[in-house]
């Protein structure tokens, strides 16, 4: 009964994405009001959008092949500490260093963030509506990502240390019990020409976090049997496995604000990655695109197998 416990407290935990669908949704939210005008208001009036969509790459790794490595990136296949200076910062120098294979069973969330701007750019000069926003979201939700740690290790739900569950309280179950005590209002996105080295010395801050997440639970778990250290909390009718609040409360205490700190930093360079790709774009005026109608879902992608990769 115990083993089952943990097999579906892990299934529990893989289901839930970096960050949980809260996060990504406040980081998304919140890094509109980053921006300046006029950008600002296009974001704002498509708000919703944005927000409701930031999750649709989590919603696709399961079902459409090769979206799963895009979501993380195992730093310690590489190098043993950042910063990643032995590693390519851009995909077809990776590539032709390591083999496309290789670098995809490894995952490419820092290079697959600049093929996303890239498009986003595109979408900017052509200004296609739809294509904005969607690539917009999407955006939002791999800047979340490489700012996980736990995005940055193959170690990604603690299976390595026997710490199978990690990965939900880290990204999901913190931020959900402490959103009130986050300030997550940041300063204005700016324009970043080193985008590149802004996005990479994003990854390379999470990789440095990893052993201090991990070793901050260790040592937490050593003031908590079993009984005191999970509970079950009912979610959608359903009753599930969880860390206890009184856990989770000690856990928080011991991490500090990094989660808040690294929402934070997901938040400003979000913006700052939207702004930038505006302006290579030549700064087009979306205001003749406000009226146009949205389909509120995106169509799920057929005939493709589930995706492999980091089940989080």
């Amino acid at each position: 009964m115990r083993l089952l416990l943990v097999f579906l407290f892990s299934i529990i935990s893989h289901q839930l994405g970096a960050w949980g669908f809260y996060g990504h949704k406040k980081i998304n939210e919140i890094a509109i009001y980053t921006l300046p005008k006029p950008l600002f208001e296009f974001y704002k009036l498509n708000a919703k959008y944005v927000i409701d969509h930031s999750v649709d790459a989590d919603k696709r790794r399961y079902i459409m092949e090769g979206e799963a490595c895009r979501h993380y990136l195992d730093g310690d296949h590489y190098e043993k500490a950042a910063p990643f200076d032995t590693l390519p910062h851009f995909y077809k120098d990776a590539i032709l260093k390591y083999s496309e294979d290789t670098i995809k069973a490894h995952g490419i969330v820092p290079w697959y963030i600049q093929t996303v701007m890239y498009q986003l750019t595109e979408a900017f000069k052509i200004k296609d509506y739809l294509r904005i926003l969607k690539l917009s979201a999407d955006l939002g939700h791999y800047v979340g990502d490489c700012h996980v740690p736990l995005h940055a290790t193959s170690n990604y739900n603690g299976q390595k240390t026997n710490q199978v569950g990690i990965h939900g309280l880290w990204e999901s179950r913190l931020p959900e019990m402490f959103e009130n005590e986050y300030d997550l209002f940041t300063g204005l996105a700016m324009y970043n020409e080193q985008h590149v080295n802004a996005i990479w010395l994003a990854y390379g801050q999470s990789f440095t976090l990893v052993d201090s997440v991990l070793d901050m639970e260790k040592k937490v778990s050593q003031n908590f049997s079993e009984s005191k250290k999970y509970s079950f909390e009912k979610k959608g009718g359903t009753t599930v496995k969880v860390y206890s609040k009184a856990f989770s409360e000690a856990y928080q205490q011991a991490v500090g604000t990094m989660v808040e700190d690294r929402m934070r930093a997901s938040i400003v360079m979000l913006g700052s990655l939207w702004y930038t790709c505006w302006v290579k774009a030549g700064q087009p005026d979306l205001t003749d695109l406000k009226d146009l109608s949205l389909p509120e879902e995106e169509p799920a992608p057929k005939g493709v197998q589930p995706a492999k990769g980091h089940e989080d």
